[in-house]
């Protein structure tokens, strides 16, 4: 029986997607499989992505087996952070005055430094090693998902990729998107999907490791006995067992929907979108996760705690931005059998919706399919009285739309008495009972932030951590409610009802 390893450590993303269903084996980071050392075992190996660099949690016993099979001429694919894992070093130092090194394992000689890549894209594969032999020329497609994304060095690029947008800008032009070591028998690549995408992919695995018949088919058995077994748990050696089976009800096709949004940028709805997640998650739903927009960044916490794939339909399309048009993600959405979907909203829920473009905001979105939203408002910045104000002043706007706000979080509550001034305020101004107050929550070291040098099992944990001890999970799978697609308002309609008085 051929063995595929799939590394599971923390940071690591094994069920970001589905490898081409290759994987058979977990490999720790004692490097061990079956009781035995992993390059004695394992055909071949799979690096994930996820926050393997930031989290420098791949040890020394993990790294010699890695290297030991390289030497022994086994097959390994690393993918995004598993690629940078296996470069020479990578500088995470995106919002930093001066580089922050970390360095790989320097089997493929190339670095990474920032450059932020969130498209869906057409690769071209412009020369041979063990994923891609005799497929010269073939277009491959996936998408991308990367703060660290420019490449720099010397390993032969094997994979090419068109890219549209850049760092928030467009910049339409051909990258470096996949490397190989000399012997080409390990490649680093950068598009996801690409082994879930493109069957001539999985195909050459297959090819060199000499497959059978028998063998093709103990692979995809052993597969799905794998993909049972890594879904029981919430994150990564967290020691969270899911405890029950899934409440959907099949009988209605469309899973309840609940978005989350802001009052602008850096509310937290990161943050807690992934705490929420991950209880859900932790308590047997089966929960779908959605951004309005491209930056599909900002769900991977959640998935990390959720195990469940970067879809095609992730990412919601407002004007030319993001992935796929909503009405075409309800249909799709339809044969996943999700309890629970939560659609993080994109900055403030307006940013956007003067834009003629339609839809072009988060709130055009909770419109469209006549869903209620979750508003958060964060006190870090203007403090608590401004949190307040600014809330009030939203939510009027958004029942003048006709959106339905669910509840409201004041987030990043530092004063308890202010706060709970503001809330009677908040209360009385909305009429909305289902306000939480959640206090700022002191980070001792960096890793919590998406947007800098995150560690997902820190940034998670912590979130699911305040998440339980102050929201009421039930209350939110409550007030979640099936969708129900009317369309896009016209933008003099919105411009009608967002100035009347």
């Amino acid at each position: 029986m051929k063995k595929i390893g799939l590394l599971y450590v923390k940071g690591s993303l094994p069920m970001f997607e589905s490898f081409g269903n290759l994987p058979t084996h977990i490999l720790k980071n004692n490097g061990m499989v079956n009781g035995k050392k992993a390059h004695k075992e394992l055909d071949g190996l799979i690096i994930p992505g996820g926050s393997l660099i930031e989290s420098e949690s791949v040890k020394n016993n993990l790294l010699s087996e890695i290297r030991k099979m390289e030497n022994e001429g086994k097959f390994i694919f690393g993918m995004c952070s598993g690629f940078q894992l296996l470069a020479n070093q990578t500088d995470i130092g995106r919002k930093s005055p001066c580089a922050i090194e970390k360095k790989g394992l320097g089997t493929l000689d190339v670095s990474f430094s920032p450059m932020i890549g969130t498209d869906r894209v057409e690769a071209e594969i412009v020369d041979n090693s063990f994923l891609t032999e005799n497929l010269i020329g073939t277009k491959i497609t996936g998408f991308h998902c990367h703060t660290y994304g420019n490449i720099t060095g010397n390993a032969k690029p094997i994979v090419t990729s068109q890219i549209k947008r850049t760092d928030y800008t467009d910049n339409p032009r051909e990258i470096i998107s996949g490397v190989k070591n000399d012997d080409g028998n390990v490649v680093g690549i950068m598009v996801h999907g690409t082994l879930d995408e493109n069957i001539s992919l999985i195909k050459n695995v297959h090819k060199f490791l000499d497959c059978t018949d028998n063998d093709i088919l103990s692979i995809k058995n052993n597969n799905q006995k794998l993909l049972n077994q890594i879904k029981m748990e919430v994150g990564i050696e967290t020691g969270i067992k899911v405890k029950e089976i899934s409440k959907n009800n099949t009988k209605n096709p469309y899973p309840k929907i609940i978005m989350m949004a802001s009052t602008g940028s850096d509310s937290g709805k990161t943050f807690i979108t992934t705490g929420i997640t991950g209880i859900l998650k932790k308590r047997g739903y089966k929960v779908g996760v959605l951004k309005v927009g491209p930056d599909i960044r900002d769900i991977v916490p959640s998935l990390y705690l959720n195990k469940e794939k970067m879809e095609k339909f992730s990412s919601i399309k407002i004007g030319s931005l993001g992935w796929k048009d909503l009405a075409n993600i309800l249909e799709e959405i339809k044969h996943h059998n999700y309890d629970i979907i939560i659609i993080e909203g994109v900055m403030s829920i307006f940013t956007g919706m003067l834009n003629e473009k339609i839809p072009f905001s988060s709130a055009e979105i909770a419109m469209a399919l006549n869903i209620p939203v979750l508003m958060i408002s964060p006190c870090n910045k203007g403090g608590i009285e401004t949190a307040a104000v600014d809330i009030v002043g939203h939510i009027d706007r958004m029942n003048r739309l006709g959106i339905k706000t669910a509840g409201i979080i004041l987030n990043k509550v530092y004063d308890e008495k202010i706060a709970e001034s503001t809330y009677k305020f908040i209360k009385n101004k909305t009429g909305t009972n289902f306000i939480t107050l959640i206090p700022k929550i002191k980070i001792t070291e960096r890793g919590n932030m998406p947007e800098v040098e995150i560690k997902l099992e820190d940034f998670c944990l912590n979130a699911m951590k305040t998440i339980e001890k102050y929201l009421d999970i039930d209350k939110i799978v409550e007030l979640a409610v099936k969708p129900e697609f009317r369309g896009y308002m016209e933008y003099k309609d919105i411009i009608k009802r967002f100035s009347s008085e």
